[in-house]
């Protein structure tokens, strides 16, 4: 007896109302899931490799705002990184449009005392020859933590604030800079300070090579004292985003560029770089005014 074909053409059958239910189940579970922080709190090595090996390159003028709009990072001097890992107290932030210009991560509960987790950088690990060390990056608060360190015991370490600090200050004395992060697939808040160094960090290559706006500035640009600055030139290599030129014998900043990231600062022999507060720059993410 003949089996119909019900097929004809090699055609895909169309899918039935149970199929679909599956499949819409399925996507939703994944989403749920992803905005949660599972997808990237336990394949971040994977996650990152993609995004600066095949996203990053391939993107369009329409995907750079997406992305930007729902990952990105905020720039934080030295003593602002220290301030969110002292907290003493609980506070909740809202409108943040000034801090973090997207339209994510709008509404920010930073918790007091907060626990760290030291967590290897994915930006680092993706590189051949990465800067050392690789475990650099805080993961800041619960429920993160816990997931984080589940996934990958072997890549990181519960700290206690004491040692964030050390953390922090080490990687400022080597000239990395501190950078708040936020994104959808971390419940739309805040939940790591990575310390990213200028040839290895994947967002500032995104922002500088593929012009992918996700780093927002500190909300202070470098300023030049003229009469200390003696024109040596050792401020210009550790500048992340290449604001600073040697003329007549003196820094120069290129305010257009300037972040406000602080590591002129902290790699100049004679003081004479510094911060200073600037409103064109947007708001700081300072917790202690907050």
């Amino acid at each position: 007896m003949a089996v119909k074909d019900e097929n004809k053409g090699g055609q895909n059958p169309k899918p039935s109302s149970k199929h679909k239910v599956m499949w819409k189940g399925g996507l939703m579970h994944f989403i749920r899931i992803h905005r949660r922080g599972y997808i990237y709190g336990r394949w971040t090595n994977r996650f990152i490799d993609l995004m600066i090996h095949r996203i990053f390159p391939r993107i369009g003028s329409r995907g750079k705002t997406f992305l930007a709009d729902r990952y990105h990072g905020k720039l934080l001097p030295q003593e602002h990184a220290e301030a969110v890992i002292t907290l003493n107290k609980n506070i909740p932030l809202q409108d943040l449009e000034q801090i973090v210009p997207y339209p994510m991560a709008r509404d920010l509960m930073l918790k007091g005392s907060p626990e760290i987790l030291a967590y290897e950088c994915a930006c680092r690990h993706s590189r051949k020859n990465p800067c050392q060390p690789t475990q650099v990056c805080m993961i800041i608060g619960q429920p993160f933590v816990g997931l984080f360190h589940k996934h990958n015991p072997e890549n990181s370490r519960i700290i206690s604030q004491e040692e964030g600090l050390q953390l922090l200050r080490d990687e400022h004395d080597r000239g990395h800079m501190h950078v708040a992060w936020f994104r959808t697939g971390m419940m739309d808040r805040f939940y790591a300070i990575c310390n990213c160094c200028k040839c290895c960090c994947g967002g500032l290559e995104a922002m500088t090579k593929y012009d992918i706006p996700m780093l927002a500035s500190s909300g202070y640009a470098a300023q030049v004292d003229e009469e200390k600055c003696v024109g040596c030139g050792k401020c210009i290599e550790p500048c992340p985003f290449d604001a600073i030129t040697v003329k007549d014998g003196r820094a120069t900043i290129d305010w257009e560029k300037c972040m406000g990231c602080g590591v002129c600062a902290s790699q100049c022999p004679e003081e004479a770089l510094s911060l200073v507060l600037d409103p064109k720059k947007g708001e700081p993410m300072d917790v202690r005014e907050m």
